[in-house]
């Protein structure tokens, strides 16, 4: 009897041993891999050339790419086993993986996407999630998360994925690196699975803004040119105040490293759903109602609505042959969107188009001369896994209005991780005009240690909260005051202005605001003292100049207006209000 009890001892001996071999091997393999690999394999660089030939560009480096990007040989599955099972092997490599291995990286696997790529949220019930190494309990975002996820874990040191609308740009948010979305077009598309044609870019991943730029220099063959600075840092105020993430951390942050870089005044501030009202007149008629001439939606969810709705019609065109001819089994979210009535005719379609052709116009010129417009790149943190929120029209208007603005108008966007915040991380996105690539990767590579040094002063110390909220409370009032000048309610908006003065006193714009309205109601002497207050806070505030000169010709000091018109020429030679102005007292003092 005892013999039998020892043996029952020592076979439950062993068998807990096991479980805890397994245990321990799971860990291990969780670890190592993350679930970010769908398939190992290797492809590598040819020889390195003789001396004195310079080695190639990406030597030593490995990367991964997403199950999208076709390798001779191999099946590209898309996301989905039934896409997988109903395809053949690729008959050759993508150009883009074959110029990156030919550039003398090693690429070492494929990697999970959502299913037929095209969730956002990084989930996929076919193959499993890749786990966020940044926040375990949270999804790594997609289309592109085991790219992400890859990068993230240090698995390689770069990896492909497509973003469409926001692949790359939300995987890299959620996971805490950085991701580059290019200009549409600018990299071929050759040898990849398309979602939806109009919107699809080649995107890539990196820890290093070094690596980021190197890769980034041999996808879009660029030559060598000179570094450029930034000459304007534009601020969408009104993109922040629609997020539930840390914005006056992450606004303060974006703001010590510029100033410290490039100086105070390098920035603006601008409210995008105003811009776009006005520059992107076909955003009416896709509403179909007129509230005094605007819309009664914001123009930034309006947008999240137009990519939505191109995405589901162009992948339908892609796809929707083999969806009624395979059935294959969908997510319910995933079938809700690409499976559901379109409910848009030929005719909406043909809008969406000139929105984005409106769109890409408007950017463009918003960001002409080395701009950089700055905006949340996630709306919300990252989803917790298995978590419903992200099936809510209010989530998913507020992330695809964001997403929408590089996706519609074909600009490119990088997504900069900048540390974590209540154990998920936080970014911040820097958009540039489309064919801006290399002025946004070398303005990266040039901020990248100044913006993580300031984040990670920012986590360590304990942020001057009432500091930070009278600055956001400034440009509240300050935005209050745009709009009611915009209604000639000037006694209000200088209320306004007034009130963001008193916030915030060492802002030029605020002045020069005031004075604007003090003007249109006869308060001259008020108005000069403002503009010249705008002066000394902003020697090269053009606005502040032609008002000023406005306020003394009323007052009668024309040799002072004058003046002030003339130097508002040298600031800025086109403006025909100055010349007009200089050039009619000049006659008149003859």
């Amino acid at each position: 009897m005892a013999s039998q009890s020892a043996n029952l001892w020592v076979l439950l001996g062993l068998g807990l041993a096991g479980i805890l071999f397994m245990t321990r091997k799971l860990k291990k393999t969780i670890r190592e891999d993350f679930g970010a690999f769908i398939e190992r394999l290797q492809l590598l660089p040819p020889p390195q050339p003789a001396p004195p030939k310079a080695p190639h560009p990406l030597t030593g480096l490995t990367f991964a790419v997403s199950d999208v990007f076709d390798i001779e040989g191999h099946v590209t599955g898309f996301g989905h086993p039934d896409w997988e099972r109903t395809h053949d092997a690729a008959s050759r490599t993508s150009p883009v993986v074959s110029v990156l291995v030919e550039g003398g990286a090693t690429c070492t696997g494929k990697t999970i996407v959502d299913e037929l790529a095209y969730s956002i949220s990084g989930e996929n019930k076919h193959y499993g999630t890749p786990t966020n190494p940044a926040a375990s309990s949270r999804t790594p975002g997609g289309s592109s998360s085991g790219a992400a996820v890859a990068v993230a874990a240090n698995l390689v040191d770069f990896s492909l994925g497509v973003d469409t609308v926001g692949g790359v740009r939300v995987p890299a948010g959620s996971c805490g690196v950085i991701g580059f979305r290019p200009s549409h077009g600018a990299v071929s598309h050759n040898g990849i699975i398309p979602v939806s044609t109009s919107l699809d870019t080649v995107g890539w991943f990196a820890k290093d803004s070094s690596v980021l730029r190197r890769v980034g220099h041999v996808l879009l063959q660029l030559p060598y040119a000179v570094s450029r600075s930034p000459r304007q840092i534009v601020i969408a105020d009104d993109c922040f105040q629609q997020v539930k993430i840390p914005v006056d951390r992450i606004v303060q942050v974006v703001t010590k490293s510029t100033e410290k870089l490039f100086g105070r005044q390098v920035f603006k501030h601008e409210n995008l759903g105003d811009y776009f009202n006005s520059k992107v007149p076909s955003l009416k008629e896709f509403h179909g109602q007129k509230t005094n001439g605007e819309v009664k939606t914001s123009s930034i969810k309006l947008l999240a609505n137009v990519v939505q709705l191109l995405q589901r019609h162009e992948f339908r065109h892609n796809h929707e042959e083999w969806i009624n001819l395979v059935k294959p089994v969908l997510d319910s979210a995933t079938s809700a969107q690409i499976c559901g009535p379109l409910d848009a005719s030929d005719e909406e379609i043909e809008i969406c188009k000139s929105i984005k052709n409106e769109l890409h116009a408007a950017v463009n010129s918003l960001l002409k001369d080395d701009g950089i417009l700055v905006i949340p790149t996630l709306a919300d943190p990252p989803s917790k896994l298995g978590g419903k929120d992200i099936l809510s029209e209010d989530f998913r208007s507020r992330a695809f209005g964001l997403l929408s603005i590089a996706s519609l108008s074909g600009c490119c966007q990088v997504t900069v991780p900048l540390g974590s915040h209540d154990k998920y991380p936080v970014s911040v996105s820097f958009i540039a005009r489309h064919g801006g690539d290399r002025f946004l990767l070398d303005a990266l590579h040039t901020m990248y240690a100044s913006l993580q040094e300031q984040a990670d002063i920012a986590s360590k110390s304990k942020l001057s909260k009432n500091a930070l909220t009278r600055e956001q409370s400034a440009e509240i009032a300050k935005e209050k005051g745009n709009q009611a000048y915009k209604d000639k309610e000037w006694h209000k908006a200088i209320n306004f202005y007034s009130e963001a003065i008193k916030l915030s006193g060492n802002n030029a714009t605020y002045y020069s605001n005031r004075a604007a309205a003090y003007l249109e109601v006869g308060s001259f002497l008020q108005a000069e003292a403002d503009c010249t207050k705008a002066i000394n806070l902003d020697k090269k505030n053009v606005k502040a100049y032609l008002r000023r000169g406005t306020a003394r010709e009323m007052l009668g000091y024309y040799k002072e207006a004058i003046e002030d018109f003339k130097y508002a020429l040298v600031l800025e030679p086109t403006n025909k209000r100055a010349s007009l102005s200089a050039e009619r007292l000049r006659k008149l003092f003859q």
